[in-house]
């Protein structure tokens, strides 16, 4: 059964950017750009009718198209042994509030509450025994990492399956964002 989250997809040229980013961290296995997103929700398991009642509840929606920019990059966790390199935004407003309505949706529709807080951010590489100093220069190289602005219109739902090379991400369902 594929796993099933809420995400924005990038431009394509955003995407070019984002992949030649990527590189000069041993133990880093980078996410290359047919896997670049930006997870709203994460749902997981989901099928039948619990898959339909999720798509009526983000029919509800209503959100303005979001202008945004990547900019600087960091590590998840903050402390401690990073396991993830990811990109940020110069201003998340927009996210944040697109996620917050659609967490309100997922609630009223009886989906449990999301109990991490949402960080807007683009996952670059989940890192594996990587080299503090490797991630520690790559952090300082593209500290002022930024692409141009981009327009987002639409928020997806997207199947995920897990496989050793990495995950497969099929968008299954598009919705809208108008105001």
């Amino acid at each position: 059964m594929p796993r099933i989250f809420i995400g924005l997809d990038l431009p394509s040229h955003i995407d070019d950017h984002l992949d030649l980013v990527g590189g000069g961290i041993p133990g880093a296995r980078w996410e290359g750009r047919d896997r670049l997103h930006v997870t709203l929700r994460f749902i997981g398991d989901v099928e039948g009718a619990r898959l339909r009642a999720l798509y009526a509840a983000l029919d509800g929606v209503r959100s303005p198209p979001l202008s945004l920019q990547i900019a600087g990059v960091g590590l998840f966790p903050p402390r401690g042994e990073p396991r993830v390199v990811w990109a940020g935004f110069a201003d998340d407003r927009g996210l944040v509030d697109l996620q917050r309505r659609i967490e309100r949706a997922l609630v009223h529709a009886d989906f449990d509450p999301e109990p991490r807080k949402f960080a807007a951010h683009v996952t670059l590489a989940r890192l594996r025994d990587a080299s503090p100093d490797r991630v520690a220069a790559f952090l300082s190289h593209h500290a002022l990492l930024r692409t141009e602005p981009f327009e987002c219109d639409a928020f997806f739902v997207y199947s995920s399956i897990l496989s050793p090379a990495g995950a497969k991400h099929r968008i299954e369902r598009r919705f809208g964002l108008d105001g």
